[in-house]
């Protein structure tokens, strides 16, 4: 089975909807990797709706396991991470309007400024994972510019209503997870997870990390994060 990254942004998310100082995403770090996950991922978005520049440097002194911080290609969380150092990066799309990341980073045509923003933040020994839609060329351009790894974007596997569709989506998955192997790259899958469709693609033998957030806080409202936590990991498995 896939290991278990927990993205806890949602919990600074409830906190800055009040902005307090709790809930605190660096507790939700221990309990996720006492429970059993594997990393912890946080998004340090430019206009920092959830997690803060704080959140950020705390984590990298209390994280144990692995800490992945997403990121958009810029000057400024370029030299943040060079900074912070952590464990790996994952280059995504970023717009200020959007509710989430609404798909994959274009590899393909920025690949002129993504090269020298792998090269920068790689010299400090951190890997770099691309968030890309599960197409052949995207993995390509991903292996091409340095790439460690890439994360395949699941968001519209997630999103299909229809059989049909859900197993075009699945099949895509499946197929860039598989290029992504042939090639030398680690493969991550993420976006729009839940309890209900994370089995298909946890069964994926290429993939080697699964990074859910939304489902896993939603569903700690009433049950708790450890438990949370641990009914996702026994449904990987």
């Amino acid at each position: 089975m896939p290991d278990l990254m927990v993205n806890i942004d949602h919990v600074a998310t409830i906190r800055e909807a009040r902005g307090t100082y709790f809930p605190d995403p660096v507790y939700a770090a221990g309990i996720a990797e006492m429970a059993g996950a594997s990393g912890i991922i946080i998004h340090l978005r430019e206009d920092r709706r959830h997690i803060k520049d704080r959140d950020l440097r705390l984590l990298r002194q209390v994280v144990r396991t692995k800490l992945n911080l997403e990121m958009a290609a810029t000057d400024e969380m370029v030299r943040i991470a060079r900074d912070v150092l952590p464990d790996m990066i994952t280059l995504v799309p970023e717009k200020r309007e959007e509710l989430t990341t609404e798909g994959g980073l274009d590899v393909v045509s920025l690949s002129k400024r993504l090269k020298k923003v792998v090269e920068k933040v790689k010299e400090k020994g951190i890997k770099v994972s691309m968030f890309i839609d599960p197409e052949e060329r995207q993995v390509i351009a991903s292996k091409s510019l340095g790439a460690d790894m890439i994360e395949i974007h699941t968001g519209r596997y997630s999103d299909a209503v229809r059989d049909i569709e859900r197993y075009e989506e699945l099949k895509k998955v499946i197929d860039a997870a598989k290029q992504g192997k042939e090639l030398g790259l680690g493969v991550n899958a993420g976006h729009g997870l839940h309890y209900h469709n994370v089995k298909p693609i946890a069964s994926i033998p290429e993939i080697d990390e699964l990074s859910i957030g939304h489902s896993i806080i939603a569903r700690a409202i009433f049950v708790g994060l450890d438990k949370a936590i641990r009914d996702m990991i026994e449904l990987m498995k």
